[in-house]
């Protein structure tokens, strides 16, 4: 860049540094985080800085056109690319550094990385650190287009998402982004990389395309799954183009089943209560003592039996006397 070509030599060694190849040290690459806002907006970026025994600075690089927006040593004042002058900030937190962008144009929307600059046995080397995708939204711009604009599926069900992309070209890298709920990278597509899918959805998504045209299909949807899906790709001389998104909100179902059987258990529950107070109703009016007393003895019966008896033992025989 031709900017660079003004500043003291040691910025500009410092500058030039991050275009060679970079080494990850061992190192290992953060998730990518995608932040989406509205022109004029400020947004800020965070850099994990793991090394600080041996870190020099942090760079924060634009990946698709190979440029840095500022470099933050660790002990001298920061350097700034005069595109973003007055705009860009940078400030310690802990062992972290934060980067906040002010007064976004949609030219900013670009996929930034930030690299760390450490010195270990008196060799520079470059950690990349974590990756962020900005997509900002121009008010008075026409979005790339995307439908449906809202969906509202059940649990299980699928939802389908179309976009209508701005090149036909195979070769430029296509995104789906979540930017509310869990911000994070869904989809990409390249024709040189192939395709990665996060892990969330994992066999969960197919997606085909024509021409300019491209359609993703979520199944098996979840609640978790609610958030703004966002289509974004990256044509070349030119910002990450993205659209207005699609809103997800995935409906709890309620679960037939289990509703029923707790009705059916309320009913019997209901119905064995009125039994029991119709049989105490019953009960209460009808006289059952008698039903469980024990029985009297008929004296009367048992007299006159013993009466008789005892006439026919002492009863003579008349014909004994010789009558």
């Amino acid at each position: 860049m031709l900017w660079m070509l003004f500043l003291p030599n040691a910025s500009l060694f410092l500058l030039l540094l991050p275009c060679f190849p970079a080494q990850d040290g061992g190192g290992k690459e953060q998730s990518t985080d995608v932040i989406s806002a509205w022109e004029g907006d400020s947004i800020s970026i965070t850099c994990p800085m793991n090394r600080s025994k041996y870190q020099l600075g942090m760079y924060l690089r634009v990946i698709r056109q190979n440029v840095n927006v500022i470099y933050c040593p660790k002990e001298n004042p920061p350097l700034i690319n005069p595109a973003f002058a007055n705009r860009v900030e940078c400030s310690k937190e802990g062992e972290n550094l934060r980067i906040t962008l002010h007064r976004l144009q949609e030219s900013d929307s670009e996929i930034y990385i930030c690299t760390e600059m450490v010195k270990i046995d008196g060799y520079p080397l470059e950690l990349h650190r974590k990756t962020t995708i900005v997509l900002v939204k121009a008010k008075s711009r026409r979005h790339q287009e995307q439908s449906p604009l809202h969906a509202n599926p059940e649990q299980g069900q699928s939802v389908s998402i179309t976009c209508v992309l701005k090149s036909s070209r195979e070769d430029e890298k296509f995104y789906l982004l979540r930017t509310h709920v869990q911000p994070g990278t869904v989809l990409s597509v390249s024709n040189l990389n192939g395709s990665k899918v996060s892990p969330a959805f994992g066999n969960r998504l197919e997606y085909s395309r024509e021409g300019n045209r491209m359609v993703v299909i979520l199944h098996k949807l979840q609640e978790k799954d609610s958030d703004n899906y966002i289509c974004a790709q990256e044509v070349k001389g030119s910002p990450l183009l993205s659209a207005s998104g699609t809103m997800v909100l995935v409906k709890e179902v309620e679960q037939g089943c289990e509703k029923s059987s707790w009705d059916l258990y309320v009913l019997l529950m209901v119905t064995a209560v009125l039994f029991c107070a119709l049989v105490c109703c019953i009960l209460y009016r009808v006289d059952v003592k008698k039903y469980f007393q024990k029985k009297k003895r008929n004296e009367v019966y048992e007299d006159m039996s013993y009466n008789s008896r005892r006439s026919t033992l002492v009863r003579t025989n008349t014909y004994s006397r010789g009558e």
